[in-house]
C-alpha cells in the first residue's frame, strides 16, 4: 500500500495532518494467530507476503520468514516511537527505513543491533538526529509512547493493519482497514466533505 499512501500524502500534504500509531501486531509467536489467513508460526507468514507482492506489484522478499524471522514487532514499534520523540518527521522516516529493511533487505528488525543500524542510517541523512538519545529512548520513553499507542489501538477495537482513522472537522471519524489504493483514499476524503474530488481542509 505504501506507493498509494505516499502519492496520496504528497497530493494532499498541505491539507492533511498525519499521525502514525504503532499497533503492535505481533507481541510474540506464542501470543499471535491470524485465523483468517491460517497463520500461527513464522513459516506461514511467507506465503501471505508472497500474495501481497503479487497483488500489489511491490518488491517484497518473503524469505526472511525462513532465514531469520522476527520474534516480535514490539521492538520495531518502540524504535519508531523513540525516533519520533525527537521529531515526528524522523519517526515517519524511521518507519519507512524499518519497512524497507524487513520487507526488501531481509533484516530482522526485532534485533536491537539492526534498529541501531537504521538509526545511524537516518542520522547520516538527518544530521540533527541523535543516535545516542535514540538508544536511550529504546529503554525509556519509547516504551511508554508505544504503550500509549497500543492502548489506543485496543480501545478503538482495531485488529487489522494498516487501519486509517480519518477525522474531518467535527464529523464522526471514518475507519479504513487493510489495503487501500490511491483512488480509494481519494474517494473517501471526497465523500467526507461532500465535494467530489475534494480533499479535507482540516484533519
Amino acid at each position: 500500500m505504501e506507493p498509494h499512501w505516499e502519492r496520496f500524502c504528497g497530493d494532499y500534504e498541505n491539507r492533511l495532518k498525519v499521525t502514525y500509531k504503532m499497533g503492535g501486531l505481533l507481541p510474540s509467536w506464542t501470543m499471535f494467530s491470524d485465523d483468517v489467513n491460517a497463520i500461527r508460526k513464522p513459516v506461514q507468514m511467507g506465503p501471505e507476503w508472497m500474495h501481497a507482492r503479487h497483488m500489489s506489484g511491490v518488491d517484497i522478499d518473503d524469505r526472511i520468514w525462513i532465514t531469520d524471522p522476527p520474534a516480535s514487532s514490539f521492538p520495531a514499534c518502540i524504535a519508531v516511537k523513540s525516533a519520533g520523540l525527537q521529531s515526528s518527521t524522523w519517526g515517519a522516516r524511521f518507519l519507512g527505513l524499518a519497512r524497507r529493511a524487513v520487507m526488501t533487505e531481509r533484516k530482522n528488525i526485532a534485533r536491537r543491533e539492526v534498529l541501531l543500524e537504521l538509526a545511524s542510517e537516518l542520522a547520516r541523512s538527518e544530521p540533527g538526529f541523535d543516535v545516542g538519545m535514540f538508544s536511550e529512548e529504546l529503554d525509556g520513553r519509547g516504551i511508554a509512547a508505544f504503550r500509549n499507542d497500543w492502548t489506543e489501538v485496543r480501545y478503538l477495537g482495531i485488529k487489522r493493519f494498516p487501519t486509517l482513522v480519518i477525522r474531518y472537522s467535527d464529523q464522526p471519524a471514518m475507519m479504513l482497514c487493510g489495503y487501500q489504493r490511491y483512488e480509494d483514499l481519494k474517494g473517501v476524503l471526497a465523500a467526507s466533505v461532500g465535494v467530489p474530488g475534494a480533499g479535507p481542509t482540516k484533519p
